[in-house]
């Protein structure tokens, strides 16, 4: 993973003292809130609905295991013992006092995190697949990409007040787990008939009051290029984004308003004069990204003897067989598995894990994993190079822990943002609904029954729970005061995107569980053969659902 070098342990050091002066000022009364807002948001402090929230900045969800336990003592320290992880791969705080952010951030710098550019209308954290570098199906490791991407788009002087948020995501594998299809930019790698490696460039997707999919703008961009095509994009949008409406302000909103074509036509126009400027990536630029994230030091295992012990264990243990089943997948060395750890624990709200746990699983990384551990779009945690010979033991910690819960890629595994039990912006409670869903499907042997199926909830249109690319997604609306639950039918982040098709009228809290069963008991009556939801609901449409859940009970 990537360490920091003197410059960038100053220019953090330095960000913190400078926000350290503005807290004090505006605490002092000698800046206005009007003013103090722009800064705190540089800075990744948001003011929520019962106390501030902050966001800190977890390049590409990659994390070593002093930046975790750090993390830890900060939330018993700082909050309330316990943290979020975001579908940006970020980590949240719930409850700092304001005046002491600075010391927070502080103590992040010491240990080579910030919590720079996680709000205000910048580049924002650079995301990816979360088993990137292990996965089978990968052409290419992307994260030195990302951070290429990450050090060009810090800090960045012309984009540091664009006219919106901006996301970018880069996939290096067959299978899209960093849904580039929804990013204001989403790159994947590809390779050219040489095999020469490249960037297939889309642009213009994103979530939120207007769902949109990206459109391809550039099928084969060369590596070298990567940084002034990308410039190019952003001024574009710089110059032609909407200032005046919030809302119709997204790149998305201007792509669609130009057309692909006469944003191409204006990304090649600005891109003339830079494409071979100083931004171009040299050969030895790229391969200093690449020396980063160098392979750990793998043993030489024997897979056929690794594999029949997991075997062995598997049918002497059937609850350890299931979680290999649903929380491991292959790796590329043999020998080794990929661990999702699952914070999706039905009772506790999606995505948080607590003091203790971190610290445990730091211990973990340590023991089995040398070292590092990674955040997902999901909200989970990952070990990723784990050898197959200590996964029981592995598992045995985490479920001492409450660490273990074997439902990864289904239905009870929910992407949930925080919604109005913290956030000023939502409509609508995210948590209790995603725990009433839970509760009411804790017959496991029925959820694995029902197949990969993605469920996601935002608590409004700001779609921080993705709720337009969920198979099934829940999005909490306003009605005169009570907060009522659309659902949508039909999402996918997957090569293949699609945005979730609205089912109906909205639903009271209490009626989403009920609803839930229908939707699913529909699907398990529709279904053929193999088919997923997704699969079923692609075949027979959205009428048949919408029919058994708005029917009239007799």
């Amino acid at each position: 993973m990537y360490v920091y070098d003197e410059y960038d342990q100053k220019i953090v050091d330095e960000r913190v003292a400078q926000y350290r002066d503005q807290t004090q000022r505006f605490l002092d009364g000698e800046l206005s809130e009007e003013q103090f807002l722009p800064l705190r948001l540089q800075n990744g402090l948001y003011v929520q609905r019962l106390a501030p929230m902050l966001r800190v900045a977890v390049p590409y969800g990659l994390m070593n295991t002093r930046q975790l336990r750090k993390i830890a003592q900060l939330s018993r320290d700082f909050d309330k013992g316990y943290v979020h992880i975001s579908t940006r791969q970020n980590i949240q705080f719930n409850w700092p006092q304001l005046g002491e952010v600075p010391d927070i951030l502080a103590e992040l710098a010491s240990v080579q995190m910030h919590a720079i550019q996680t709000s205000g209308n910048c580049i924002r954290n650079t995301t990816t697949d979360q088993f990137a570098g292990v996965a089978t199906d990968e052409l290419e490791d992307p994260r030195p990409w990302c951070e290429i991407i990450r050090q060009w788009s810090t800090l960045h002087p012309e984009f540091a007040f664009l006219p919106r948020k901006f996301k970018i995501a880069v996939c290096g594998s067959r299978q899209d787990r960093a849904a580039i299809h929804s990013h204001d930019i989403g790159v994947e790698v590809v390779h050219n008939a040489a095999g020469e490696t490249g960037f297939r460039v889309v642009v213009g997707g994103g979530l939120g009051r207007t769902p949109v999919i990206g459109v391809e703008i550039c099928d084969f961009l060369p590596a070298e290029h990567l940084l002034t095509y990308l410039e190019a994009i952003l001024r574009v949008y710089n110059q032609h984004g909407r200032r005046d409406n919030k809302y119709k302000a997204r790149i998305k909103i201007l792509v669609k308003a130009m057309g692909i074509e006469a944003f191409r036509e204006a990304v090649e126009h600005e891109w003339a004069p830079i494409k071979n400027g100083p931004s171009t990536l040299t050969g030895e630029e790229i391969e200093r990204a690449r020396s980063f994230f160098t392979a750990p030091d793998y043993a030489s295992l024997d897979a056929s003897a690794a594999q029949n012990t997991l075997q062995a264990q598997c049918q002497n243990d059937p609850i350890f067989a299931n979680w290999v089943k649903r929380n491991t997948r292959e790796h590329r060395v043999a020998g080794y598995r990929i661990v999702t750890i699952s914070l999706k624990a039905t009772g506790y709200a999606p995505g948080d894990v607590t003091d203790k746990q971190l610290e445990l699983v730091a211990d973990l990384a340590d023991r089995y994993s040398f070292g590092e551990i990674r955040t997902t779009h999901q909200q989970n945690l990952v070990l990723a190079d784990v050898e197959q010979a200590a996964l029981y033991e592995l598992w045995q910690s985490l479920q001492k822990a409450g660490l273990a819960t074997a439902n990864i890629g289904y239905l009870t595994d929910v992407i949930c943002c925080p919604g109005g039990d913290y956030c000023s912006l939502a409509n609508a409670k995210s948590i209790p609904v995603a725990e009433a869903i839970q509760a009411r499907f804790d017959d496991m042997d029925y959820v694995y029954d029902l197949g990969p199926l993605e469920l996601n909830i935002s608590g409004c249109m700001n779609a921080c729970g993705h709720h337009h690319i969920g198979h099934i997604g829940i999005l909490g609306v306003d009605k005169k005061g009570q907060e009522f639950y659309q659902v949508s039918l039909g999402g996918n982040q997957g090569k293949d995107t699609s945005i979730g098709k609205i089912l109906g009228p909205s639903f009271r809290q209490e009626d989403m569980p009920q609803v839930m069963d229908k939707l699913l008991t529909t699907y398990v009556e529709l279904r053929q053969a193999g088919e997923t939801f997704l699969d079923t609901y692609r075949r027979v449409g959205i009428d048949p659902f919408k029919e058994r859940v708005y029917a009239q009970d007799h």
